[in-house]
């Protein structure tokens, strides 16, 4: 299976996700709900899996949420955040019937995630909040790590579309890459603003985008 699609999963791929792990399981409800770019699944539980294992506890903050997969498997990874707030100027018509899907097999995700159709600088955060975001195009990347820098809160953002015209590359280019100086030098931004940094990568397979940085107040 092409990890990378864009196409949209649904009941005809049930059959391969017949396993009992909670990807498949999870899977499964993605593909009943029929409205989920596939990539976006696969992109969703590998950021996930790699915050939960940094990161425990506190309100789930998906900002630029899209169809806020991400910040309802962060739920399912760790009970011990009570709530999820997803947040996108845009929201999708069909995140609520992917909602729905999802707490058809996990009733207690229910009252626990909540939409909101916002500018993320409207959203009050709190230094015990995690603050995520997927391919937050551009400089809303930067946004994100603003708002979580001014509240003191954890983020973790996998950047994507790079504006090399407008981005901080940190003089860095002639060394690295445009997209790669910029998101080293967020990273140095944020250590300089006395957060400990983590870098990973998701699957190249899944997309080329896979950088995935991670922050916490040291």
């Amino acid at each position: 299976m092409d990890r990378s699609s864009r196409n949209c999963l649904n009941t005809r791929h049930l059959d391969r996700f017949s396993g009992d792990s909670l990807f498949d399981r999870i899977a499964r409800s993605v593909c009943t709900a029929g409205c989920l770019p596939r990539k976006e699944l696969y992109e969703a539980w590998e950021v996930a899996r790699r915050v939960r294992r940094r990161f425990r506890g506190g309100r789930v903050v998906d900002l630029a949420c899209g169809h806020g997969l991400l910040a309802q498997i962060l739920l399912l990874l760790d009970d011990s955040s009570r709530e999820a707030l997803a947040v996108d100027l845009n929201i999708p018509a069909s995140a609520g019937a992917l909602a729905a899907a999802l707490e058809a097999t996990w009733p207690r995700l229910g009252g626990r995630v909540r939409f909101e159709c916002r500018d993320m600088g409207e959203v009050a955060l709190t230094p015990d909040d995690l603050v995520v975001s997927v391919h937050a195009c551009g400089g809303l990347t930067d946004r994100v790590l603003d708002r979580a820098l001014e509240a003191r809160a954890r983020v973790a953002v996998l950047p994507c579309c790079h504006n090399l015209d407008l981005g901080d590359r940190g003089g860095l280019e002639g060394w690295l890459d445009g997209p790669l100086a910029m998101d080293a030098t967020r990273a140095a931004r944020l250590r300089a603003q006395g957060y400990r940094v983590h870098t990973q990568t998701i699957p190249l397979d899944i997309t080329p985008k896979n950088r995935l940085l991670l922050a916490e107040p040291a």
